[in-house]
């Protein structure tokens, strides 16, 4: 996202999902369900920060790893006042599965209908074994306590990316 001085409020004309395609945007409230029998929604999070990872695929190599390296660092992104959690298309029974068999400390929201995924812009062509196919592009975004989108990654790599999303979020405060 390039860099601009205009912030704003506006929600998506829906108003379920926010539009996060401006930086340093407020963004709009939504609501979706996750794990543990719970919905996440943007508005009123009493952390300081958010963080929102948006992956492939439960269960895929990348995916495990990233989400295993976010797990091993959650107390330090709990620490600096941070709620971290999960975005993929996978269905809340697979994330269920995925969280309990790595033992992730945070919850895992599910996006099967890929309204939070558009609003993000995090769905891409790829091309897979030589074929082109649309899938979540690996990103993550920082949300502060008022909901405005402070940074975002987009087309991450794994290794050493947690820790630059710590490292930035602690030098926030």
């Amino acid at each position: 996202m390039a860099d601009s001085p205009d912030q704003t409020d506006a929600p998506l004309p829906d108003a379920s999902v926010p539009d996060a395609s401006l930086p340093d945007t407020t963004l709009a409230d939504f609501s979706a369900a996750m794990t543990s029998g719970q919905t996440f929604t943007l508005a009123g999070r009493p952390a300081q920060a958010t963080v929102l990872f948006f992956y492939p695929k439960d269960n895929t190599p990348g995916c495990t790893t990233e989400n295993m390296a976010f797990r091993d660092l959650h107390e330090q992104f709990k620490a600096a006042g941070v709620e971290i959690y999960g975005i993929s298309r996978d269905s809340l029974r697979s994330h269920e599965s995925f969280k309990a068999k790595l033992g992730l400390p945070f919850e895992l929201i599910s996006d099967p209908d890929e309204a939070v995924c558009q609003a993000f812009g995090v769905m891409k062509q790829k091309k897979m074994y030589g074929k082109e196919v649309r899938g979540v592009e690996r990103s993550t975004f920082v949300i502060d306590a008022q909901g405005r989108l402070v940074k975002e990654w987009r087309g991450v790599k794994v290794p050493g990316h947690v820790d630059e999303v710590l490292e930035f979020v602690a030098r926030r405060g």
